[in-house]
């Protein structure tokens, strides 16, 4: 275990953390409104890697979803995440006690290897940073978690999180900022989040392919696995945007 990756060591820390897990507990249920479907999709025991659409300004969505997750399945959800977590000391001490993770380039293959939930976000920053006027047009996936897939044979389980580009829209970015706190963007943004209604949908699991002996067809079969999971949650993200009559309700 890394030094960022550590048990959070001072009181504080442990304060804060607990602050912060309450406050998005309560965003999720109270603020939000969080529905939430197809739980029942994800494995109660055994490896399965989630991937999830990434949107608003500033990535709430992953901790709202980490929580609920960790809540409802009553089993540990390591989370793969920006290094940018890690910078902001109590949202540091709150990632380190919740399976938050950020120095692995194999996306939890040791984890998945060990029986555990694994949660990514492929589209990474490009997904919270595209305008508002973008909102729900997912951005190409890195295939790096087709290829762990592939490598461990753990099942893939789409995820789709609609609500959360309203509730903090990119409306804008001062790149001056971004260059003076080396931030790949600096959002204009609302203060707080707006009250939209969430809607956190799990998808059926999509087995991994087996993997293949030589690494030209490994790679083969995780392009294509990664192409299906984009296609697959870029649906499910259309088809709960088209059941709402308002982002608020």
């Amino acid at each position: 275990m890394t030094e960022a990756n550590a048990e959070p060591r001072s009181p504080l820390d442990e304060t804060a953390t607990d602050l912060l897990d309450g406050l998005f507990g309560w965003l999720a249920d109270a603020w939000f409104r969080t529905e939430v479907t197809g739980l029942a999709h994800v494995p109660r025991s055994g490896p399965a890697l989630l991937v999830a659409n990434h949107s608003g300004a500033l990535g709430l969505d992953a901790f709202v979803l980490h929580k609920l997750l960790h809540r409802a399945l009553g089993r540990p959800v390591h989370v793969y995440a920006s290094a940018l977590v890690f910078r902001w000391p109590p949202l540091a001490a709150y990632a380190r006690r919740h399976e938050v993770f950020c120095d692995d380039p194999t996306l939890g293959r040791d984890r998945l290897g060990a029986g555990h939930l694994v949660a990514v976000f492929p589209e990474g920053l490009d997904g919270l940073g595209k305008p508002f006027s973008r909102r729900y047009r997912l951005r190409p996936f890195n295939p790096g978690f087709a290829a762990t897939a592939v490598r461990t044979g753990a099942p893939v389980v789409p995820v789709s999180i609609v609500g959360a580009e309203e509730s903090y829209p990119k409306l804008g970015e001062v790149r001056a900022l971004a260059r003076r706190f080396d931030l790949p963007y600096f959002p204009l943004t609302t203060p707080l989040p707006f009250p939209a209604k969430w809607r956190v949908a799990v998808g059926e699991p999509i087995p991994a392919p087996d993997a293949a002996a030589s690494y030209a067809a490994r790679s083969a079969a995780a392009r294509r696995l990664c192409d299906e999971v984009w296609f697959t949650v870029q649906s499910m993200v259309d088809r709960d945007r088209e059941r709402r009559a308002s982002p608020f309700w």
